[in-house]
């Protein structure tokens, strides 16, 4: 079909952290999957891409993420009292980037994920006149209450959110009920509870023993954080999950994949080491219980495979996330770990307690919204009818003019 009958969507994120990047190709994938065969999308890294410095600040973050974990509520702080999202002198030093992106894909709707960009592609929208024509809708991926004041801008016209308590904090920053609807995280519906069969081979892929009981330990995809140090604690108490096994995911950064291949050697179970992969919902249909940080769209990934999840909350997590760290526990879908020292009796209890493990993947499914991905597409093509309906409501009264009377 010619791409000018397309219906054009434009996805805006970067790439701080994984999980906007993530979200990003889930609503994508959905919108090809579950929108119309006509669906024209395409995704920019806005921040990375627009300038220099926008990129170095975009670099500091995955730096502070990968290395000084405990620092992000500093860098938390700074955005909120600074707001560099609102600022004029980075709107001039990248609203060239934004009238190209305009210009090159000549979108339809614009859809934001991350909390850094809506504003920026809103303020261009008013001065290309564009506001009433091409509606900016936001797709919130901090599920919980707590995340930046940054989400809020006054020229989204939809915002999509995973929770009511993500609805209240909309709410609490003045944006109007009418704009906020809830649907859920967007994932990619690839993940979803694998059969024990499934879970079994998925092992023997990875060349693990499709039997043990199998700890995914999970980097991230910065690859670092507090990981790397609670995995040498479970090595450290290896003799005692001796029956087990691992996998761990060093995400993007190749000098911690080497320095856990080393650390594994001295473990007394097995431990399969990979870096960055496309393919994560392989690794967690492989694993009974997954240690983590609490990233949103990861944590979400995890409910909806059914999997268990050990949070990282040894140091204490980022107001955005913090509140997801306290739903899985209320509703015990996981445990939170505050002390390294305390992974390995809790895995032990698991391994030794299945009912308990059986309990915890209930607790997930009932916190999973599996359609949301469709939910949230669905919401972008009412979009686009809505602006074609007003469209031929514009043209319509013009055609009856230029038409002669029959009378």
């Amino acid at each position: 079909m010619p791409e000018e009958s397309s219906k054009k969507f434009l996805i805006i994120t970067s790439e701080t952290g994984g999980g906007h990047t993530s979200a990003a190709a889930a609503i994508a994938d959905g919108l090809k999957r579950f929108g119309a065969a006509d669906c024209l999308v395409n995704v920019a890294r806005a921040i990375e891409e627009s300038h220099y410095l926008a990129q170095k600040c975009a670099d500091f973050y995955n730096y502070l993420l990968r290395h000084h974990q405990h620092l992000m509520k500093y860098y938390y702080w700074a955005i909120e009292r600074f707001k560099p999202n609102e600022s004029n002198l980075l709107y001039r030093m990248t609203s060239r980037y934004v009238r190209q992106l305009f210009e090159k894909y000549c979108p339809q709707v614009v859809v934001s994920v991350h909390p850094m960009t809506q504003h920026f592609f809103g303020r261009m929208l008013r001065e290309l006149g564009l506001s009433d024509r091409v509606p900016l809708v936001t797709v919130v991926t901090d599920p919980c209450y707590g995340f930046w004041r940054g989400w809020a801008c006054d020229e989204v016209s939809l915002y999509l959110v995973a929770t009511e308590e993500a609805r209240q904090q909309l709410l609490d920053y003045d944006v109007p009920a009418e704009k906020i609807k809830i649907c859920g995280i967007p994932i990619h519906p690839k993940f979803q509870f694998q059969s024990e069969d499934h879970k079994l081979a998925a092992r023997a892929e990875l060349g693990l023993e499709p039997e043990r009981f199998t700890m995914f330990i999970n980097a991230g995809w910065v690859g670092g954080g507090n990981i790397p140090r609670i995995f040498e604690q479970i090595v450290e108490q290896g003799e005692q999950l001796k029956n087990s096994q691992a996998i761990f995911l060093a995400g993007r950064n190749e000098k911690l994949r080497e320095q856990v291949t080393e650390i594994a050697r001295r473990a007394p179970f097995p431990t399969k080491v990979i870096g960055y992969t496309g393919a994560m919902e392989k690794l967690m249909g492989a694993a009974d219980v997954m240690i983590s940080k609490l990233g949103g769209l990861t944590t979400f990934e995890a409910l909806a495979s059914r999997l268990p999840i050990i949070a990282d909350t040894t140091t204490p997590p980022m107001p955005q996330e913090s509140q997801t760290a306290d739903l899985i526990s209320r509703y015990k879908a996981g445990v939170l770990l505050e002390r390294a020292a305390d992974v390995v009796p809790v895995v032990r209890r698991l391994i030794h307690e299945p009912a308990q493990l059986v309990s915890m993947r209930t607790a997930a499914s009932r916190l999973a919204i599996p359609d949301a991905t469709k939910r949230i597409v669905d919401e972008l093509m009412r979009k686009i009818e809505d602006r074609v309906a007003a469209t031929k409501q514009a043209v319509e009264p013009e055609s009856h003019v230029n038409q002669p009377s029959i009378l």
